[in-house]
């Protein structure tokens, strides 16, 4: 076990007893579990509860280590699991649940919690439909039309930027795989497939050093190709019917 580790599972001990010594199970996750962490990394902690009222996080600092907290009972827990992670395709909390370490020590309590989270992974996200695909396809496609010829470096960036998660969920919620988000990305496509990975770090590596897109662009071509390509002509999108003030 590392130092880093080591101190982090000892902080967590003591945030335990002294901050939720009524939980069921506490679980500590996140860039310090998996062996990443940095100098500024902070502490993320599940809470399990028998009950809440409310599902919570919070954040606070304690004995020099920023934490962030998710309170949850077995309900809040599913529910997150099953009404927002699925949908949305990024198993933020599953993963912390099926990856954390408990504290003090291995609970029947946490193993429930933990069977939960893995039952939730090997579900994967909820499918996307067809319009699910067409809005992705679409977006992208406006999106690669800006950079073509973009009106300046600033907007260039910016459009770049929004492309890199773009393109990386595109072509994870395609194949009916969990999506990632922000600095996840890279370690979810090299975990899934090293070969893109590699092809979409030398793109983006190009576009933010240097500005050239070619590499990018030829990627989006790539990721879209199974689903028919770039798309614009014929693309419509309903509003929900409801979407409506009530009339006078």
């Amino acid at each position: 076990m590392s130092k880093e580790l080591s101190a982090a599972l000892s902080a967590a001990e003591k945030i335990r007893d002294q901050i939720f010594p009524e939980a069921s199970t506490c679980m500590l996750a996140g860039s310090v579990v998996r062996g990443d962490a940095t100098a500024y990394s902070d502490l993320d902690l599940v809470v399990v509860f028998e009950r809440v009222e409310n599902a919570q996080r919070q954040s606070f600092t304690f004995g020099g280590w920023p934490v962030e907290a998710f309170i949850h009972d077995p309900q809040t827990l599913e529910y997150f699991f099953r009404e927002v992670d699925r949908p949305s395709g990024v198993p933020s909390l599953p993963n912390m649940v099926s990856e954390g370490i408990e504290i003090p020590r291995e609970t029947k309590f946490g193993s429930l919690m933990k069977d939960l989270a893995s039952r939730i992974l090997e579900e994967g996200p909820l499918q996307w439909g067809q319009q699910e695909r067409e809005n992705s396809r679409y977006a992208i496609s406006d999106m690669v039309e800006d950079i073509r010829e973009p009106r300046n470096t600033a907007e260039l960036r910016i459009v770049v930027a929004n492309l890199y998660s773009a393109i990386a969920d595109h072509f994870l919620r395609s194949q009916n795989r969990w999506s990632a988000k922000g600095k996840s990305i890279p370690r979810r496509l090299m975990s899934v497939d090293p070969e893109f990975h590699k092809r979409f770090a030398e793109a983006f590596e190009a576009a933010f050093t240097s500005d050239d897109t070619a590499d990018v662009i030829r990627l989006c071509e790539h990721v879209l190709e199974p689903d028919g390509g770039f798309l614009f002509q014929g693309y419509t999108r309903d509003a929900p019917k409801e979407w409506r003030m009530p009339d006078a």
